[in-house]
């Protein structure tokens, strides 16, 4: 598995591919180091893959030498795991997407890494009441004590007050960027990451030096829904990254928990969107960690010596449950393509694909035209769109 490591952190360095692309290239080929070596119309057979692609690909590989890359990058990223490995985070495995390559800087917790120990994510607006303060802070500290790992983005507002609650706790946070992780931003919150690096861990998808990039935050929501077995919304505005994180654990199959507040509080008109639609209420602290203790461990401690192997068990996607991705799809198209529903019966509204994929709402609408004529996307009342069989 250690010349995988070399073979995940190439393929993700190719343009216009995708975890799940690369993870059919896997199951197609066996191993990625065989796939890596493979004529192109090898590539070509494997779901995805277009032919104007394919020789991009083709041309970007052989520029590469995956083991000289792989040592030289871990001269400016000496830290991070790829799916290969079994300090990978378990639970980023189920999902559908998760990251080729993940950095991270801190401290590392094998039991955390392994689902032993589980992990609750608490998000929210940039811009809290002080009621949102004071729930984060109460929640934050009796999760912490109850021996949770929690789960937030670094950002301002509900992410830095539960990050600095569970540290004051004396607890493990893991924050999530959206910038390479030797990268704070906000700025304002150097001093924080600071300390979540001597006790806890900061993560990122992105290499170091990675400056802050609107694209790259959406992105990194799915990656605070992963790593955690429930997600808790304290305050949030109708359109908001906190959202996306919780439509994101829904659709892993996660708990999601929002906080009710006031109608007059433009910040909680989401937390109530979000308990309108099935969110289980938070009711205080008592009660929560009561619903939580129902959330079952990934694993079990008598698993604990086979997770500790070199080889980690990888996750049986079947490919029906993968978004498919049609031939010949520039990497724009794919982008809006993947992030509706593989069920056909299944409908997603237009912002949430707005949302999800971070672009502007004229080249979601462009894209969605565009896969409309080409007769794989239908869009359906209520500007929300669906795949068609």
């Amino acid at each position: 598995m250690a010349q995988e490591r070399a073979f995940w952190l190439a393929w993700s360095t190719l343009p216009g591919i995708g975890s799940i692309l690369i993870q059919r290239v896997q199951r197609h080929f066996g191993t990625l180091a065989a796939a890596w070596v493979a004529p192109i119309a090898e590539l070509e057979a494997v779901y995805g893959f277009g032919v104007q692609n394919t020789a991009t690909i083709a041309h970007a590989r052989s520029a590469i030498d995956p083991d000289g890359f792989l040592q030289q990058h871990e001269e400016a990223n000496p830290c991070f795991w790829t799916p290969a490995e079994a300090d990978y985070p378990q639970l980023l495995l189920e999902i559908p997407d998760y990251p080729p390559v993940l950095y991270y800087q801190g401290t590392v917790d094998r039991l955390e890494n392994q689902g032993i120990v589980p992990a609750i994510a608490i998000v929210g607006t940039r811009s809290p009441s002080d009621y949102g303060k004071r729930w984060t802070q109460k929640l934050s500290t009796h999760l912490t004590q109850a021996g949770f790992t929690l789960v937030s983005g670094l950002a301002a507002g509900i992410d830095t007050a539960a990050h600095h609650a569970c540290l004051k706790a004396g607890g493990r946070t893991i924050a999530v960027l959206g910038t390479g992780v030797d990268v704070t931003y906000p700025y304002s919150n150097r001093s924080l990451a600071q300390s979540i690096g001597k006790q806890g861990l900061l993560v990122s998808e992105y290499a170091a030096g990675t400056q802050p990039d609107r694209a790259n935050f959406p992105r990194r929501n799915r990656i605070i829904a992963g790593l955690s077995r429930a997600t808790l919304v304290i305050e949030a505005p109708q359109k908001s990254g906190a959202l996306i994180t919780a439509r994101l654990a829904n659709d892993y199959n996660r708990d999601v928990y929002a906080l009710p507040g006031s109608l007059d509080n433009p910040c909680s008109r989401g937390s109530l969107e979000l308990l309108n639609q099935g969110a289980q209420v938070i009711l205080g602290e008592a009660e929560l960690l009561e619903a939580l203790g129902n959330i079952p461990q990934l694993h079990s401690t008598t698993q604990l010596s086979l997770l500790s192997l070199e080889s980690p068990v990888m996750p049986d996607h079947p490919s029906s449950l993968l978004p498919d991705l049609p031939p010949d799809l520039s990497p724009e198209l794919q982008t809006i393509f993947q992030v509706i529903p593989v069920i056909s019966a299944e409908a997603i509204a237009l912002d949430h694909i707005i949302e999800r994929t971070g672009q502007a709402t004229p080249v979601v609408l462009s894209a969605l035209s565009h896969l409309e004529l080409m007769g794989l996307v239908a869009q359906v009342p209520g500007m929300r769109y669906r795949r068609e069989k």
